[in-house]
């Protein structure tokens, strides 16, 4: 069974900086795009960022020109380096793979990792 793992959660002031990092394992193949999304309490989850197997990205309005997707296909890793965080950016951050024709409610999820930004 696929599976997602994410690192690289925790507390930080705002202004700070944090990298997020998410290894695919087993049977998470056949990917399309991998993405970051994020869930706040009593806020429904929201894309942040999403990058295609082609290099494509596509970012969150709130947080465009702060956080930066990439991946490291060698290693099966995606990877969302956050700048000049807010505390609004305070969430439950969730990795996710879309399957390739599929759509993100299909995706395989990681089961996410707290990031905290203190004011």
């Amino acid at each position: 069974q696929g599976q997602l793992v994410e690192s690289g959660g925790g507390l930080v002031q705002a202004g700070g900086s944090l990298r997020l990092s998410c290894a695919a394992s087993g049977s998470v193949f056949r990917i399309n795009a991998m993405g970051w999304f994020r869930q706040a309490p009593g806020k429904q989850r929201e894309l942040v960022a999403a990058e295609t197997s082609g290099g494509s990205t596509n970012y969150a309005d709130s947080v465009k020109g702060r956080f930066t997707i990439s991946r490291d296909n060698t290693k099966n890793t995606v990877y969302l380096q956050m700048h000049s965080l807010k505390p609004e950016d305070t969430a439950v951050y969730y990795c996710a793979a879309r399957p390739v024709g599929r759509s993100w409610s299909d995706a395989y999820w990681g089961q996410g990792t707290q990031v905290t930004v203190s004011s």
